[in-house]
């Protein structure tokens, strides 16, 4: 009986399609100049941050309690790494750090790379070294990787969420 049911529901789905795919499977939702605008945002989203410029880095990010931040925690019982949400939290997070001390991003650009989701979302990923001595960090450049979803909103394009993952050393080899 159960067989039966199920079968009849996916019948149902497959017919009123809505379990159809997409013709546009593949295709990227985002042309070239506009993938290269995001590049091109990113880099500005560097250089105001090695310059610490705050209210310039608030006015890159997507202006919503949904926008989030993953970056090291100074607070024990957020654990090492937290996400911090919305505006607000977000600001006194870049504030926190960048006043910490030297904070120094330098991204690989040769493998950053940017691709469309939607034709209102994107994604971008790049490795980078970050020197930084906020919450125990020793102030040396360490890998990190930055993925970056972007929204598009009007005619311009936001950091919906920023995500800095440290990137764990090499595991010793065995002699």
């Amino acid at each position: 009986m159960n067989k039966l049911l199920l079968v009849t529901l996916l019948a149902s789905a497959l017919s009123s399609g809505a379990v159809a795919a997409s013709p546009d499977i593949g295709k990227e939702p985002l042309d070239s100049a506009t993938l290269n605008t995001i590049k091109s945002k990113f880099g500005t989203l560097m250089q105001l941050a090695n310059r610490h410029d705050f209210q310039a880095l608030h006015d890159m990010f997507w202006q919503s309690p949904s926008t989030l931040l993953v970056a090291k925690s100074a607070i024990q019982s957020e654990g090492n790494w937290a996400g911090f949400w919305g505006n607000e939290a977000i600001d006194r997070k870049l504030q926190d750090i960048g006043t910490s001390g030297p904070v120094v991003l330098e991204p690989d650009y040769s493998k950053l790379k940017v691709v469309g989701l939607t034709p209102d979302v994107a994604e971008s990923y790049v490795p980078m070294n970050i020197t930084v001595s906020y919450a125990g960090q020793d102030g040396t450049a360490k890998p990190f990787l930055m993925i970056i979803n972007w929204l598009r909103v009007g005619d311009d394009w936001k950091i919906a969420s920023e995500i800095i993952l440290p990137v764990p050393p090499l595991p010793a080899t065995k002699r």
